[in-house]
């Protein structure tokens, strides 16, 4: 999928109408059947597959319907799975640009990833209440980057007693595995299936408190998709799994080199010091020179934060980066406004660039975690930072700092949370 970009000075693209605010339409059914035709191929090549769990105490709805989100192939099983429902999903606002008719007719609602949105929560009753439409929506905003569950926001409970309706998870198996996001969108030969269950009632929302609905949420939003994988005895031959997984295991756990690490094939060398695995068909990495210090993809992953951790709370933690910049202010285009400079560190972000016309600075507290992806519409790998009225798109010129950027800003928030609560 690409996304329509254009050139455009700073200056111009600043005088440009920001995006009006407009209801979610009544889902139109003649498009959903476009979009459930348009994924037919897909899940042929999935072998895709339904399991119902406790679907009779969900009634006919509409339902606010939660769904976890590992890759591309999450649409094709939802418009699917939802098939005899008129559901309006959330999606990010970069969707529109360019099809704003086809997306609005789609019903869904649009809104800025993790930048706080008072609109939203009004859209979502609007949708589920005026047009008796069930909502989608994948609260964890971002994809997971090393297949395990991604941070969801803190009392999601507090949403869903406010709505009242059913509330249905969709938990996919596979998604990840065919096609996880640091692979560059080469989908491996994967079943996939998915878990489709009521997790709440009205009555039960009315009944429980915001806390004990957190918790089930949490641990409904937990997973880890290479030990599902290893498990399952699923074998992934193909012979680019270990893709971009630089850009993931961005750190040499050996010689603690950033960014020197080259995932190609089926393996992951590091260039400072030769260190090199293998990441095997079942999803274990190998050490194949020297004594392996992770066999489970997570485990560096999570050993990666932990040195995020240390940095920021010795004040070490510091990103500059150049990068190309560009602006979504309306949903005609993309612009592309020139390059500049990303820093961030415990302070935030700070944005420069345009020959000093921008300038843009974003606290820790702003947001629970930062709008990260790969090869974001086959441009590049992305960090987006900004508001309701612009989001700014950065583009890094080197170096693989978009996990890094994303761990960091997730622990800032952390940090800053705490630090409100003891003062």
């Amino acid at each position: 999928m690409k996304i329509k970009c254009k050139n455009l000075d700073y200056d111009s693209v600043m005088k440009l109408p920001s995006w009006e605010h407009q209801k979610p339409k009544k889902p139109s059914r003649l498009l959903a059947w476009v979009c459930r035709a348009a994924g037919a191929g897909e899940r042929k090549a999935i072998d895709f597959s339904l399991k119902k769990v406790d679907m009779d105490k969900a009634g006919d709805g509409p339902w606010m319907v939660l769904m976890n989100h590992c890759s591309f192939t999450d649409l094709a099983i939802a418009y699917e799975v939802l098939k005899d429902k008129p559901f309006s999903l959330v999606c990010t606002s970069d969707a529109l640009v360019g099809k704003k008719w086809f997306i609005r007719g789609l019903g869904c609602i649009p809104t800025r990833k993790f930048v706080s949105d008072i609109t939203l929560i009004s859209d979502m009753e609007y949708a589920l209440n005026t047009n008796k439409a069930s909502v989608l929506m994948y609260p964890e905003a971002g994809y997971s980057l090393d297949g395990t569950g991604t941070k969801i926001p803190r009392r999601m409970g507090v949403l869903l007693k406010k709505l009242k309706h059913p509330v249905v998870m969709i938990t996919t198996y596979g998604a990840f595995t065919r096609d996880p996001l640091y692979n560059n969108l080469q989908k491996r030969n994967v079943k996939v299936s998915c878990t489709m269950k009521c997790l709440f009632t009205p009555e039960e929302l009315s009944d429980l408190k915001v806390r004990e609905i957190d918790e089930v949420l949490d641990r409904e939003f937990t997973f880890d998709y290479f030990k599902w994988q290893q498990d399952n005895g699923i074998s992934v031959t193909e012979s680019f799994r270990a893709d971009g997984l630089n850009r993931i295991l961005y750190k040499c756990p050996h010689c603690m080199a950033e960014g020197q690490t080259e995932g190609k094939g089926i393996s992951l060398k590091c260039k400072n010091c030769g260190v090199t695995y293998e990441l095997d068909e079942l999803g274990y990495l190998k050490c194949v020179n020297g004594d392996g210090k992770f066999t489970h993809v997570p485990d560096w992953f999570s050993w990666e934060r932990e040195q995020i951790r240390k940095e920021i709370s010795d004040g070490t933690y510091k990103l500059a980066v150049p990068c190309d910049i560009a602006v979504l202010k309306d949903t005609k285009a993309l612009y592309m406004v020139g390059s500049g400079t990303l820093e961030h560190d415990r302070n935030g972000f700070v944005l420069d660039g345009c020959s000093g016309k921008l300038h843009y600075e974003q606290s820790p507290g702003a947001s629970y975690s930062v709008n990260s992806d790969y090869y974001w519409y086959e441009i590049g790998d992305i960090v987006s930072i900004g508001t309701n009225d612009c989001l700014y798109y950065c583009f890094p010129k080197e170096g693989d700092i978009v996990a890094k950027t994303r761990i960091a800003a997730e622990e800032l928030y952390k940090m800053s949370k705490e630090k409100a609560r003891l003062e």
